[in-house]
């Protein structure tokens, strides 16, 4: 952070010469020179080079307007102008307010200026530094000698072995340097909430509009245990997504809860809906609890917003109408919602509180924001004990956390303050719009086919678009209710040939697998893989090059599908794994092999069936894997697991979510679910390589998913 940008030069010795002095005495400050050609070029450095630190120009011909520009893209950057004894200087009381210094003209004044620049820039360093950060950076600079954990002492340890410097060289000193032991007390504690860390927890909350966060060590699987553990006691009912992130049903597994769930739509597609409006009704809940043994008035409720494929809900309507004490909004995709006005109203932490209700939501900052893996936070807003809510929370963390992992959490918040914050996100909301267009443009130009894209058709202007009733067209959810659910632009579903939106197959299809399967050798990785469909994620670290990259997959695929080339040729890893199946075979007879296979189970009513009629609840998740525990089970191959009571949750990938829990039975009234797991694994029987991934099932050497069962007595 040494740039500093110079507008010049005048043509006049008197403003000439000065700033030539002062180009000297920076040099010798540290400082790297540039000089854009006017403000326009000034403006695009800035905005694409966050290392500038400073912005030197002259009052008399740039002025306020230049300043204005600059406070829009960083109101913090330190900004000089230089002045004369004629120069007007007409600021207002609120312009004074952005960070701007003057200096006159003069001879021999240079290196008294630079100490000043140097001063402010140190300044400007330290104000957007956030406070655990610069705790951290602090003490390593500081070079502490140390007789207490982690046992490779700031790296010395990797020194004395060839393979650790390999480690050492790789990961670099100060990495090794900031992983430093809890009893640094300096940098306060993580568990106990005070120092540098209290500091961090308060400047996170006030950047995400929460009244409380929480920083997590071990990812948002361990924040939504976390809250679940504080918010719904042993014994007690709570209301839960059915479309809910595997660590929930790991939350009920922990504790015994009775789960009252609430059942998502699915479009054709199989790209996962929101919950009906109907489902938050009282009236619905007292159903539920009615028809659910051992079931009480709810005290808890969790929510996934958004879902996988980018759906966010009203978020207000779910407040004011789930009739329940407490409400977490398990949003680990979306943790960038405070931070772009589309998003208003769409996250947990929108709006002011709930009388009588706390709402929680978890966020996976390490997704789609610039933390390291496993980073995560838990906001909070409205009452609650914050003794006992920190039992849960030590309950779960470790007590050596990794400080380079809890500082790039606190980072990560830092870089969404003030105007550089909403610009980030902006831009990649524009990107996202832009890539969307490019697939628009090609598919319009294509005389033949090209991929097609889940989006309405006019996208004219970045929004979160409606899921609304009557355009199943485009979205294919039927009774979509009015401003409930929003398509967020940054998620991004690519659709392939072969299936539209309503679920109607064609002659000919183009598995999306095949698609991923030709990205991924080519260094594009998919977020996610449908029947038909392709999720890729534009996050802040997107770029025009990796957007080119993945429009120059898709376009490359084509040209090879078209050609017809050779599995071999076109999927060397494909073919390796299994050669003799795939020696001859070219690319569109394997295409359409698996289409026809997908045709014959018709996957799209399959699917929707499946997701329909949930199986039978013959005890708590809970009560299930405590059986699991004293071996009350047996293994059974996947064919055999109707009217078995599940030891295990089982999960296939895609969609991602699971279709039976831990206490479930599958009866004849649910038999579309066994049919749509065997629809799934008989894809892989009949192609190598295309073996679905379904967690609580295992794929044995002979071909065959077996799962665990509870022994019948």
């Amino acid at each position: 952070m040494n740039i500093i940008a110079i507008m010049g030069a005048h043509g006049v010795f008197y403003k000439d010469e000065p700033i030539k002095e002062l180009h000297q005495a920076l040099e010798v400050q540290g400082f790297r020179l540039i000089y854009p050609t006017n403000s326009n070029d000034l403006l695009k450095l800035i905005e694409h080079n966050p290392r500038i630190c400073g912005v030197i120009f002259d009052w008399d011909e740039y002025s306020l307007d230049l300043c204005s520009e600059i406070n829009a893209l960083n109101e913090y950057l330190p900004l000089y102008a230089f002045i004369n004894t004629h120069s007007s200087l007409d600021v207002s009381v609120n312009e004074m307010r952005m960070a701007l210094w003057f200096f006159e003209y003069a001879l021999s004044a240079a290196d008294d200026i630079a100490l000043r620049i140097r001063q402010y820039t140190n300044e400007y360093l330290d104000n957007i530094t956030p406070p655990l950060t610069k705790a951290l950076f602090n003490y390593v600079n500081e070079g502490k000698y140390t007789f207490c954990t982690p046992g490779h002492m700031a790296g010395t340890a990797y020194l004395k072995s060839p393979v650790g410097c390999l480690f050492y060289d790789f990961f670099g000193a100060n990495t090794l340097k900031a992983d430093v032991s809890i009893s640094v007390t300096e940098l306060g504690s993580l568990l106990d909430h005070t120092g540098p860390h209290l500091e961090a927890e308060e400047y996170i909350a006030r950047t995400f509009g929460a009244e409380q966060s929480y920083m997590v060590t071990n990812g948002t699987s361990t924040s939504n245990k976390i809250v679940g553990m504080y918010a719904a006691p042993s014994g007690s009912t709570v209301i839960i997504d059915r479309n809910c992130h595997k660590s929930l049903t790991h939350l009920l597994m922990m504790t015994d809860l009775v789960p009252i769930w609430l059942k998502p739509t699915r479009n054709a597609l199989g790209i996962l809906g929101g919950i009906p409006k109907r489902e938050f009704m009282r009236a619905s809940i007292e159903e539920k609890v009615a028809a659910t043994e051992n079931a009480q008035w709810p005290v808890h409720a969790v929510i996934t917003n958004s879902t996988y494929d980018g759906l966010l809900y009203n978020t207000e309507f779910i407040k004011q109408t789930l009739d329940v004490p407490s409400i977490h909004f398990d949003s680990a995709w979306v943790p960038y919602t405070n931070f772009h006005p589309i998003y208003q109203g769409k996250s947990g932490m929108s709006g002011d509180r709930v009388p009588g209700k706390v709402i929680y939501e978890t966020q996976s900052t390490h997704k789609l924001l610039a933390a390291l893996s496993q980073a995560s936070l838990i906001h909070i807003k409205g009452d609650y004990d914050e003794e006992t809510f920190n039992e849960a929370y030590m309950m779960h963390t470790t007590t050596s956390p990794s400080y380079p992992l809890v500082a790039s959490i606190e980072t990560a918040a830092a870089m969404l303050r003030g105007n550089p914050g909403k610009r980030l996100i902006n831009r990649s909301v524009e990107r996202a719009l832009h890539f969307r267009r490019e697939v628009q443009r090609l598919r319009e130009e294509s005389e033949d086919w090209f991929f097609d894209i889940w989006q309405p058709e006019y996208i004219d202007e970045a929004a979160c678009w409606p899921i609304s009733p009557g355009e199943e067209d485009w979205h294919g959810f039927k009774d979509a209710d009015a401003d409930h659910m929003y398509l967020d632009p940054i998620k991004v579903t690519i659709l392939t040939p072969g299936m539209d939106e309503l679920g109607s197959m064609a002659e000919e299809g183009i598995p999306a697998a095949l698609v991923a399967k030709f990205l991924d050798e080519r260094g594009v990785v998919v977020e996610k893989t449908g029947p038909y469909n392709l999720l890729f994620l534009f996050s802040i670290g997107i770029d025009k090059t990796k957007a080119l990259s993945l429009l120059r997959g898709l376009t490359e695929f084509k040209r090879s599908y078209d050609l017809n080339l050779r599995v071999k040729n076109m999927l060397p890893d494909l073919y390796a794994e299994d050669p003799d199946f795939y020696r001859n075979m070219r690319i569109q007879d394997l295409a359409q092999g698996i289409h026809k296979l997908i045709k014959q189970h018709n996957l799209s009513d399959l699917m929707l069936r499946a997701f329909d009629v949930l199986p039978e609840m013959k005890m708590t998740p809970h009560k299930a894997y405590q059986q699991q525990v004293k071996g009350n089970v047996e293994t059974v191959e996947i064919e055999q697991l109707l009217n078995r009571v599940s030891a295990n949750m089982i999960l296939p990938y895609p969609p991602g979510v699971p279709v039976v829990m831990p206490g479930e039975m599958i009866t004849n009234e649910s038999r579309a679910v066994l049919d749509f797991l065997l629809m799934l694994c008989s894809v892989g029987e009949h192609y190598p390589g295309f073996e679905t991934d379904i967690h609580g099932a295992k794929l044995g050497e002979d071909g065959i998913y077996r799962v665990r069962v509870l022994k019948t007595v």
